[in-house]
């Protein structure tokens, strides 16, 4: 399956890592991203593991307040958001 993210959700990531990296220092900075990465890895090869919700997944990544929102379309495993848990409950919902 290929993994594929929405500019939005990139930017999210960015913005979470800069966040994290400036309050609790460049190596927190860097574990958000590789726990992103860790993820978004693990649901490539078994996207089946994430929670339903409505016609999307979410993972919750580890340690952190945040979930990646997917879908599976064809071979693709598409990421919406990256969505932290006090964001407003699916304010990403039109992204494709």
């Amino acid at each position: 399956m290929t993994p594929s993210v929405n500019p939005e959700a990139e930017w999210e990531l960015t913005d979470g890592a800069l966040f994290y990296a400036r309050e609790g220092g460049a190596e927190l900075g860097l574990a958000f991203i590789a726990e992103f990465e860790r993820t978004l890895a693990l649901l490539t090869r078994h996207a089946q593991l994430g929670a339903q919700w409505g016609k999307r997944g979410r993972m919750p990544l580890r340690r952190l307040p945040y979930s990646v929102i997917y879908y599976v379309r064809a071979d693709e495993l598409r990421l919406v958001p990256l969505a932290h848990h006090r964001c407003r409950p699916e304010y990403w919902a039109r992204r494709k």
